[in-house]
């Protein structure tokens, strides 16, 4: 894509259309336009401009500059705007109960936005920032991770079925009372797997025993599941298992003690066929282990499209609010 040179408006000049209007403005005697008149203290539109420039500016300028980047960048399309009301419909009823004007009155004060074609322009900006940081996320994706994380955790889609044993007992139970119970469904869960070893049904001994009120009834039969749709400790457990064996000893997750029958397991798929899911996943992970990639990504947008702030006061805003928000982002 061709890089284009982005000329942002003066924040004079936007603050002068912003207070002043279209009509005839009043002028003072050295020749600046006048918001307010008053007796022997005229205030100019410049007066207002610096009073706001080092409270306001920057950010309104930045909504500027990453208005007409990021327009460029990422084309409005039917998905997006859907995605975009579906999050305005999400937050009239949030936070509006319903209502659009009793959710404006919350923008006013929150945002300054005061009508729904404004909050709408404002959420699709947010749309585009989030979707120009998750697309940047990815590009930090290396090939090898790609291929390590294809190696160690990619598997074909396995079918099994199980009996859950949990420990019957209170959150505010004892420490003493825990491990008890604790120890109650481990040796329960061994007996079970003694009555599989002595050739009882493991569909009849789920039915009777398996505290997973979703899949007891079917004798345990789980959906098929991948990498990252069961606890690791269940996931690996299942992943070990020969098809057609049940484990020898209780599965230990954050639910209780498990027994696994594995009943089948897919081939592995072909890497080009889960590549963009890996992507996905790996750079998911990058965005929750690193915070300052959501400012770092913006910046790095910025400097693709040439985008300089000619004005010293701002750009050095500009330069403290990136390191700023970066230093607070990797302390959260």
């Amino acid at each position: 894509m061709k890089k284009n040179t982005i000329k942002v408006i003066g924040l004079s000049m936007v603050a002068l259309l912003l207070v002043t209007g279209c009509g005839k403005v009043p002028k003072l005697e050295n020749g600046q336009d006048a918001v307010v008149t008053l007796k022997g203290n005229d205030i100019s539109v410049d007066d207002l401009y610096k009073k706001i420039k080092d409270k306001y500016a920057l950010e309104a300028l930045l909504e500027l500059i990453d208005t007409k980047v990021l327009n460029k960048e990422y084309k409005d399309t039917d998905e997006s705007k859907e995605e975009v009301q579906n999050e305005i419909d999400v937050m009239v009823q949030q936070y509006g109960n319903g209502n659009e004007q009793e959710l404006l009155k919350q923008t006013q004060s929150a945002w300054g936005i005061s009508t729904m074609d404004e909050l709408k322009k404002y959420m699709t900006l947010q749309y585009k920032r989030n979707k120009a940081v998750e697309d940047y996320a990815k590009s930090l994706v290396s090939d090898k991770e790609i291929e390590d994380y294809y190696e160690d955790k990619i598997f074909g889609d396995i079918s099994a079925k199980h009996i859950l044993i949990s420990p019957e007992v209170d959150s505010n139970a004892s420490d003493a009372a825990k491990t008890e119970a604790e120890t109650a469904a481990l040796n329960k869960a061994k007996d079970i797997i003694r009555k599989l070893n002595e050739g009882e049904d493991f569909d009849k001994l789920a039915k009777e025993n398996s505290d997973d009120e979703s899949t007891a009834k079917n004798g345990g039969k789980l959906s098929d599941f991948v990498h990252g749709e069961m606890v690791e400790e269940f996931e690996n457990a299942a992943k070990a298992l020969e098809k057609g064996k049940y484990t020898t000893e209780p599965v230990k997750t954050t639910y209780g003690y498990h027994i696994i029958y594995k009943i089948d397991q897919k081939e592995k798929p072909k890497l080009k066929t889960v590549k963009d899911d890996i992507i996905e996943k790996i750079s998911s992970t990058k965005l929750s282990e690193d915070r300052t990639l959501q400012v770092t990504a913006l910046e790095k947008l910025r400097d693709k499209y040439n985008v300089k702030i000619e004005d010293d006061s701002l750009k050095d805003q500009y330069k403290r609010y990136l390191s700023n928000a970066k230093e607070e982002l990797s302390q959260n």
